[in-house]
């Protein structure tokens, strides 16, 4: 919110405004709510940003991947269907775990078990399983449960 206040008064509504809004309300909150215990706006808003930036950088990698397929006239691709087991619980955790697998190119979350325990997805370059249940595991869902949770 002090962001938003911060673009509105200065009247400046560039991209760079609204970082500049951003870290100077961050300082902000940081000063007034030092000493008062656990504030968990501090532990969130970086993870959040690290998320994004990983989330951006699997995106890139995947999309090179399946652009380098595309582009060459031999095929990569080695299509399979995964059991992903869940450590995520609620509705929320596991529609966001499934749609970012879904935003990255070459993977689909395809169903998700009657008991919420497995995900199943469909990867387009399928070469070892246990990596890619790993990299799920370690990359979107716990970096996403650190956020949620």
């Amino acid at each position: 919110m002090l962001t938003f206040i911060w673009v509105a008064i200065t009247g400046d509504f560039t991209f760079a405004n609204y970082v500049f809004g951003f870290i100077l309300s961050f300082i902000i909150l940081y000063v007034i709510t030092v000493g008062r215990g656990d504030a968990k706006y501090f532990k969130i808003i970086p993870k959040l940003i690290a998320f994004v930036f990983f989330f951006l950088w699997e995106l890139l990698k995947a999309n090179l991947q399946v652009a380098y397929d595309v582009v060459t006239p031999t095929f990569y691709m080695r299509p399979g269907i995964v059991r992903v087991p869940l450590e995520a619980e609620t509705n929320l955790e596991i529609t966001l775990l499934a749609n970012l697998i879904t935003l990255t190119p070459g993977t689909l979350s395809l169903d998700v078990s009657d008991d919420r325990k497995v995900l199943y997805v469909h990867a387009m370059y399928l070469k070892d399983k246990q990596a890619f249940i790993d990299d799920i595991k370690n990359g979107f869902e716990k970096r996403l449960l650190e956020i949620l949770r």
